[in-house]
């Protein structure tokens, strides 16, 4: 048995209800803006969940607070992996919490995609802040978004948004689009060639903007990786990561005007290539 649907049309949480209450094994395929998710159930039972950064309890919880997107079941497919011990009852309880509190959050913060960056007029703000709004502060740097924050913290972006929120409403920060959202739809439907090809066109962008007689050894290491996990399948998600960590060396190396035209010149030629 095989069915898929839209996550905006049916909680995830219901959705899973719905199959595990009949016992069937098999994983739940989820995606949404180049994102994906599998949940897999063994005799009706959530055994294990993933996200391209997330694994078990926590994976479940972000897979939860996606509120547009598709879903597939596909019966019969098992995993040797068990990162779940929770009930389904107590899993999808939380579940169902964290969307509750992300239906308040999603308000300031429409996406974990977005970027944190800060008010013009913050520096003149006087306020304290708790340890984890700190955290999140010490990290922000105009381009990683609220999920690499959160990936650089080694927590879920779920929490990093609740301090995160704050933040938002206090006027330190605010947020901007991913300037790669208006690609991703093109770019999901691409093949692995295809992305490997616009992957060594980027890396070229950079490279320039590097120059020579720089120390290129973090562009070789992200290509390499990239190469890896777009071979693994993973696609978009590969070619966001070759793009943030090219971003970083260029930082590193060069400072914000090179990140900056960085971003408009793989603009361009995203433009270009997915015309």
């Amino acid at each position: 048995m095989s069915f898929q649907g839209s996550l905006s049309e049916l909680p995830l949480p219901d959705i899973v209800q719905l199959v595990s209450v009949s016992g069937k094994t098999g994983v739940f395929h989820l995606a949404n803006e180049g994102r994906e998710g599998q949940i897999y159930l063994k005799d009706g039972k959530i055994v294990h969940a993933s996200t391209s950064r997330l694994s078990g309890e926590e994976a479940v919880y972000e897979l939860a607070t996606w509120q547009t997107g598709e879903f597939q079941f596909t019966q019969g497919t098992e995993t040797a992996e068990a990162t779940i011990d929770k009930s389904n009852t107590n899993l999808l309880m939380e579940a169902a919490r964290r969307m509750d509190e992300w239906s308040v959050l999603s308000k300031r913060i429409p996406s974990t995609r977005h970027i944190p960056v800060f008010c013009e007029d913050s520096a003149s703000t006087s306020l304290s802040f708790s340890p984890q709004e700190w955290e999140i502060i010490c990290r922000v740097d105009g381009r990683r978004s609220v999920e690499e924050i959160a990936l650089a913290l080694g927590k879920s972006p779920f929490d990093v948004a609740k301090n995160l929120y704050g933040l938002l409403t206090g006027g330190i920060l605010t947020l901007r689009e991913d300037f790669l959202k208006p690609f991703l739809p093109k770019l999901q439907v691409l093949g692995t060639d295809e992305l490997q090809k616009i992957n060594a066109e980027i890396d070229t962008v950079a490279r320039q903007l590097l120059g020579t007689g720089t120390d290129d050894q973090g562009l070789d290491r992200a290509v390499q990786l990239s190469s890896r996990q777009a071979e693994a399948g993973r696609g978009v998600d590969a070619l966001i990561d070759l793009i943030r960590a090219h971003e970083h060396a260029l930082d590193n190396a060069k400072g914000a005007a090179a990140c900056e035209a960085f971003a408009e010149q793989t603009r361009e030629l995203l433009g270009q290539l997915t015309a």
